[in-house]
């Protein structure tokens, strides 16, 4: 209990990127400190969750193995209505360095294919939600197809980020072409 409000009190004063990165590493790989992270950013009020998720998304990005017993409340939680920006962001950003179990890899497509498709969604949120995406899509031709006509759709329309991580992913999905 100690360590988990010593955490909490970490990530409160968490302001700037320095000092989430000397969070990061207090973090390390440590199951049991990441588990309060996660707990944390889960349960906290919103001005606290969206502080730990920007943590959490880092911790993933150098240990995406500690995610793995996670990622079913991870990808659940951004079922709630609403959810605040920074955690539906930063959540689908560290969904793109882990690699999503099958029996889950159905869930977190459809959020994504659904926050993709919003054009309200914030542009990191979309963009994030196309890697995802390609990560689970390139063993699924249904899938691929299905991602390569949203992403056609939107490229017209898109914003700078959006139409360059857009053409990674299709030269990386799309078959060459040779005739």
């Amino acid at each position: 209990m100690q360590a988990r409000l010593n955490l909490l009190q970490k990530i409160f004063k968490a302001r700037n990127k320095s000092e989430v990165d000397s969070l990061v590493q207090f973090i390390g790989n440590n199951p049991k400190k990441f588990d309060d992270l996660v707990n944390i950013f889960l349960a906290e009020p919103y001005q606290i969750s969206q502080r730990a998720s920007r943590v959490l998304t880092f911790c993933a990005e150098r240990h995406p193995k500690l995610v793995k017993p996670y990622l079913k409340k991870l990808i659940s939680n951004l079922d709630k209505n609403p959810i605040h920006n920074a955690a539906k962001r930063n959540t689908i950003r560290l969904l793109q360095f882990v690699d999503i179990p099958k029996k889950l890899q159905g869930r977190a497509a459809a959020i994504c294919f659904q926050y993709l498709d919003n054009t309200g969604e914030p542009i990191a949120v979309r963009v994030f939600s196309m890697t995802v995406l390609a990560n689970i899509a390139s063993d699924k031709p249904e899938l691929k197809n299905e991602l390569l006509l949203l992403l056609e759709k939107h490229l017209p329309y898109g914003s700078a980020g959006f139409v360059s991580r857009a053409g990674k992913i299709i030269k990386k999905l799309k078959p060459l072409n040779l005739v």
